[in-house]
């Protein structure tokens, strides 16, 4: 994984001690909350229901053991003992005291850790696929190009102050692990028609208030000039976005209403000014950032362990776990296991900072010291022995992490909701706590796998809400939770936006709602057919009648 040279210690450095000057003469009253709230959210922390929220940065979800043990250590001096990892693959801590944020960046950093440009209109955290480096069906680790872009992007000069917040996917794969579609920019690595490696470059996707899917902008990017064709996409956004309605200020408006052709040629003009050396990445400089990623030690091992299949026919539980959240690794012998944090009843994706610390230490044992954190609130070690996966399992049984539900109907994302955010108008939590526990005996008695539900708590689509195959968004209506549900959204490679199935559902109605959904796919499906699959086949109709109780 990348390490923190000289230049990025000396900026985290004096970016913490610069924060820590802003706090105090916000609690002596020399500043204003108004005056406050840019710097603070430069930095992550936001205001919320009960407290102070910071967001962590996860540079494309990959963090050490050490890093998380930092984290665990923070969970337990300055929170409630735990912290919440969010689609964007960072972590969040929800009750932090104003006083303690700046001791808290301070211990961020000795780990090579920070909160910046986790807020506010710049370019975000950027993601990945969680299987980066592992998955056989890669053209090239993006991992050294999420890197690279956010080096070029942290702290950018011109890019500091967009008309809103910007968020971008890298993914090196043809099957999307990393909701690219739904990103501002998307980039996908792939093979030119000479067989050279290069990107694609999609913009214009996002979520929220107008949910959009990202068009192609390029079919075709050289390497060298990722970074200038960027640089010229941001551009053309910055002096062409709105800055006068808060809801139209995304990127996906401004594709939206220029249409994609004028928005190439824009950028194409622009792109002629920053294709110059200047931004240019030379090979020596793509090689040296590679390096930080290279494949671990792997031990010499056959393709299948004796071990690993005999303990699946031995052990029905193991098995199938092992069914459901391993991931075949490009490496023989090896697997990548998938951490669910969604047990039975619990709050997806929280850990508690006993877990966490368990976990850093089950990384340090079986997986090389080294954690990935997924778009889906899940965990991954991605380097695991087969032979030693049973071992595993059940070191992760103990800790209520073992759950078997990847990609299943209890693999459910919810954001903090009503319960911590000052945004929310509903709560996600109750609800996907509630489906969660009367999903499980559904899923065991007719495999509900390839399934995803996914819940906000507002517009702001946190969760993810509108590209879940079952879509969930809490709304206030007449002074009582109402919760629409949207049906057949993809955030995959045939990504899509969900349709609004009929009128929304009381708190008291909406888990029923979702059961009378996926009983409705079972009398549909046709074999062994995907939910999404079926809802594409059939349409609404099917359900909205038994939803609705119309003929």
């Amino acid at each position: 994984m990348y390490a923190y040279d000289t230049l990025d210690r000396t900026f985290v450095a004096q970016r913490t001690a610069q924060f820590r000057e802003q706090v105090r003469r916000r609690l002596a009253n020399e500043l204003s909350e108004d005056e406050f709230k840019p710097l603070r959210l430069r930095n992550g922390l936001y205001l919320q229901l009960h407290a102070y929220m910071l967001r962590v940065a996860i540079p494309y979800g990959l963090v050490s053991a050490d890093q998380l043990r930092a984290l665990a250590r923070i969970a337990r001096r300055y929170d409630r003992g735990y912290g919440h990892f969010t689609t964007r693959q960072n972590i969040q801590f929800n009750w932090i005291s104003l006083k303690d944020a700046p001791d808290i960046l301070n211990d961020l950093a000795a780990v090579e850790m920070h909160a910046v440009q986790t807020s506010g209109n710049c370019i975000r955290n950027i993601t990945t696929d969680q299987f980066a480096g592992v998955a056989a069906d890669e053209i090239e680790d993006p991992r050294p190009w999420a890197e690279i872009i956010r080096q070029w992007s942290t702290n950018h000069p011109e890019f500091s102050f967009l008309p809103r917040k910007f968020k971008v996917a890298v993914t090196g794969s043809a099957s999307d692990r990393s909701a690219m579609r739904v990103h501002d920019i998307g980039v996908r690595l792939v093979r030119g028609i000479d067989g050279a490696i290069g990107f694609e470059i999609w913009v214009g996707g996002g979520l929220g208030r107008t949910p959009m899917i990202a068009q192609l902008l390029r079919g075709f990017l050289p390497k060298e000039h990722l970074l200038g064709y960027l640089e010229a996409v941001l551009r053309v956004y910055n002096v062409e976005g709105r800055r006068d309605n808060l809801y139209k200020s995304r990127i996906k408006i401004l594709v939206s209403t220029l249409g994609i052709e004028r928005f190439r040629d824009l950028v194409e003009a622009e792109w002629t000014l920053t294709s110059g050396p200047g931004l240019r990445l030379e090979t020596a400089g793509i090689a040296r950032m590679q390096s930080h990623f290279r494949a671990p030690p792997y031990a010499d091992m056959p393709g299948r362990s004796r071990e690993f299949e005999a303990k699946r026919l031995e052990d029905s539980a193991f098995a199938r776990w092992a069914k459901a959240n391993l991931f075949p690794h490009k490496q023989p012998g090896y697997a990548a296991v998938t951490i669910s944090l969604k047990p039975i009843g619990g709050v997806p994706g929280d850990l508690t900072a006993a877990q966490m610390d368990a976990v850093a230490s089950l990384a340090d044992a079986y997986s090389l010291g080294e954690i990935r954190v997924t778009h889906r609130q899940n965990l991954v070690l991605a380097h695991v022995p087969q032979d030693r996966l049973h071992d595993l399992w059940r070191a992760l049984d103990a800790l209520d992490l073992a759950t078997p539900n990847l990609s299943r109907a209890t693999d459910i994302i919810a954001c903090p909701g009503m319960d911590y955010c000052g945004l929310a108008t509903a709560r996600s939590i109750p609800v996907a706590q509630r489906l969660s526990e009367r999903l499980a005996a559904l899923d065991e008695q007719y495999d509900l796998d390839q399934l995803s539900i996914n819940i906000s708590g507002c517009v702001n689509s946190c969760s993810h809400h509108h590209v879940g195959h079952i879509g969930i968004l809490g709304l206030e209506k007449g002074g009582a939770e109402s919760y629409q549900v949207t049906l057949g959204g993809s955030s995959a490679e045939d990504a899509a936006v969900g349709r609004i199935i009929g009128p929304g559902f009381g708190a008291e109605d909406v888990v029923d709602a979702v059961e009378t959904i996926l009983i409705t796919y079972l009398g549909q499906r046709e074999d062994s057919e995907r939910f999404l699959d079926t809802v594409r086949r059939v349409g609404q109709d099917p359900f909205r009648r038994a939803l609705y109780k119309q003929p």
